[in-house]
Order: structure tokens, then sequence, then C-alpha cells
């Protein structure tokens, strides 16, 4: 019963929003307005063969390299800046200097820098993707309790047992919201970085698309991102719900009392 019940949340929704697309499409002549049954089709058609792999599988290699060095950088940068009120007060200006500019206007600078390879589009996603990681590591880590601080020394924790198990545990809550906010951003991210001066992925095809107004096909495209960001958030409650195992813990407990 659970499961069912599970499973009604995770799917009604959707149901009825196809559903209702489905009532005011289904006897529409507009040459922008596509149905679903026609872009299911067109979906079938267009992913399940070697576009997949020569444009798909590219974007998520990319996608998910520049996501594992933001999140390292961001984490790594983050606990050493958090751990320094000195380095802190230090850096603070520069990175909120850095943190407003935004990610695609460096688009044509990385291309000139780094030249109009896979290495750009990675760093465009590391160049975004890495604030949300390293401002919320850096906050987590300043905000851990002094009284747990005050602990590790009783216990001389210090140097990596220190930071392995009392700062990072403290902190993994806000480190996980931030990674949370890099995952759509590197998502949005690795689109804009193929709009430009590529000849495959995602980005690249969907404009292609555009361009020869092939409207279902560009529509489907469209649908194969919003499938990877929902299997990007599914991944990250797998791995959050197992991270944070503790953290969830306690809020139901206090929730019960």
């Amino acid at each position: 019963m659970r499961l069912l019940t599970r499973l009604g949340y995770l799917l009604g929704l959707p149901i009825i929003l196809v559903a209702i697309w489905y009532v005011l499409t289904v006897n529409s002549d507009s040459f922008f307005v596509v149905d679903p049954v026609t872009l299911a089709h067109t979906f079938v058609d267009t992913w399940f063969g070697g576009r997949f792999w020569d444009d798909v599988v590219p974007s998520l290699a990319r996608l998910g390299v520049g996501l594992v060095l933001a999140i390292g950088l961001g984490i790594g940068l983050g606990l050493l800046i958090g751990s320094s009120r000195w380095l802190r007060a230090l850096t603070e200006p520069v990175l909120e200097f850095l943190r407003a500019i935004p990610p695609p206007v460096l688009v044509p600078v990385l291309m000139v820098l780094v030249g109009i390879n896979n290495e750009m589009k990675v760093l465009v996603i590391v160049s975004g993707a890495i604030w949300p990681v390293l401002l919320n590591t850096v906050e987590g880590v300043r905000s851990v309790d002094e009284v747990l601080l005050d602990t590790g020394r009783v216990y001389r924790l210090s140097g990596w047992l220190r930071v392995t198990r009392l700062v990072l545990p403290a902190a993994a809550p806000q480190m996980m919201a931030g990674i949370r906010q890099a995952l759509s951003i590197g998502l949005i991210l690795m689109v804009i970085s193929e709009m430009f001066a590529s000849s495959s992925g995602l980005g690249f095809t969907i404009v292609q698309f555009q361009r020869a107004f092939a409207v279902p096909e560009m529509w489907s495209g469209v649908v194969v991102l919003g499938l990877i960001g929902l299997a990007l958030a599914f991944i990250f409650q797998f791995v959050e719900r197992r991270v944070l195992r503790w953290y969830h813990g306690l809020r139901e407990v206090d929730h019960a009392g």
C-alpha cells in the first residue's frame, strides 16, 4: 500500500499534466504545438539510435567531469577558506565578485583562452557549478558548533581527523544543499556551452533542430534534458539519504517529539 501511495505521488501530477496537454493539442493545427503522441514517436525515432551515442553520451560525459571537478574543488577550497578566519576575510570580496559574473559571458573568453574543445565546455560547467558548493561549504564550516570543536580539542583530534570526524559531518547538510544547486546549474551550462561553436551535444543538436524548423525533434531534445535533470535529482536523493542518514534521523526524531 505504501509503495502504491508513493507511486501515486510520483506519477499522479505528470499523468494529469500530460492528459491536459493532450486535450489542448489533439485538434491543434499550430506548427509550433506538438501533441504528446507525436512527441513520443519523435522522441523514440530521434534518440533511440546513433544520435544517442553521438550527442547524448558526449554531453553526459562533459557534464559528469564538470560536476565532479566543481564539487571536488568547491568542497576542498570551502574547507580551506572556512577553517581560517583571516583567509575567509581576505577572499570574501574576490569570491563575491567572481560569483556575480554570469558564467555564460565567460564562454567567449574561454573560447579564446582554451580553444573550442571539450576542455572549454567542461570549464564553462565548472565556472558556474563551483560557486554554490564553495560558498555553502564555507558557511557550513564557519557555522560548526564551537562546543563540538572544543570537544574535539579535548579528545586531541587535529588535522585530518578533525576535518573528517567533526567538520565534514557538521557541514555536510549545507554542502549537500550546494551540490543540489550545482547539479541544475551544471546542466544549464552544459547546454549553453554546446550552443557555441560546437559540432555535437544536446545543446548543439537542439539549436540545429530549431534552425531547421524541426519542431517535434526540437521539443524531443528538451524532453531529453528534462529526463537527465530528473535522473540527476533521483541520484542526488539516493546519495543524500545515505550521506545524511544521521541528519534525517535526527529530524524525524524531532518531528516525532
